[in-house]
């Protein structure tokens, strides 16, 4: 099947342009390898789960929303490992869904934090939502895409997952990003 490219003014589709810059203004990393999985033929949660499996000292999560049993279980074998882990996840969407994983990673002592969207000024009805999706595993590999870690995402959804491995200065980036939404107070 072929996909039909719209092409800009300037004779490059915009894909290639986001590539181009992307690329230019990302700093040089030695041998990163970046793997892409998409759902729901691809059973992202595989990749997570054996990624997880492998990781060896820390592993950072963000995601919107975190509903399941499998990738729930793998953060708390992690955590039995010994790996330092976190996990941050959207204080509405954890309230409002009685299959977030929220209470059952604390039941588990894996340290959790609710977080909104950072409050607009002056302060708007709906705000937004802390929307990421990603996780950092070991200073080097990062998890991101549209994927939340939930039974639809991995089932049902049309969704991606980027890994990149041997990525540390990105993974680093990353860390930075999570460290302010876990500090984050509201």
């Amino acid at each position: 099947m072929r996909q039909k490219v719209t092409v800009g003014a300037t004779g490059r589709s915009p894909q290639l342009i986001f590539l181009a810059v992307f690329l230019s203004a990302t700093p040089a990393v030695g041998d990163m390898v970046v793997q892409a999985c998409f759902s729901p033929a691809g059973k992202c949660s595989s990749l997570i789960i054996r990624e997880i499996q492998q990781a060896k000292k820390e592993l950072l999560v963000a995601v919107y929303a975190f509903t399941s049993d499998e990738l729930a279980a793998a953060v708390v074998q992690a955590k039995k490992r010994g790996l330092a882990v976190q996990v941050v996840i959207d204080r509405d969407f954890d309230a409002g869904n009685e299959r977030s994983k929220g209470k059952f990673l604390e039941a588990q002592r894996v340290p959790v934090r609710r977080i909104a969207a950072i409050k607009s000024n002056p302060p708007v009805k709906d705000a937004g939502l802390m929307h990421q999706k990603f996780a950092i595993l070991d200073r080097s590999a990062v998890l991101t895409g549209s994927y939340n870690w939930t039974h639809a995402a991995d089932r049902l959804n049309d969704e991606n997952l980027l890994f990149f491995r041997e990525a540390g200065p990105l993974a680093e980036e990353y860390r930075r990003v999570f460290s302010l939404l876990w500090e984050r107070k509201n």
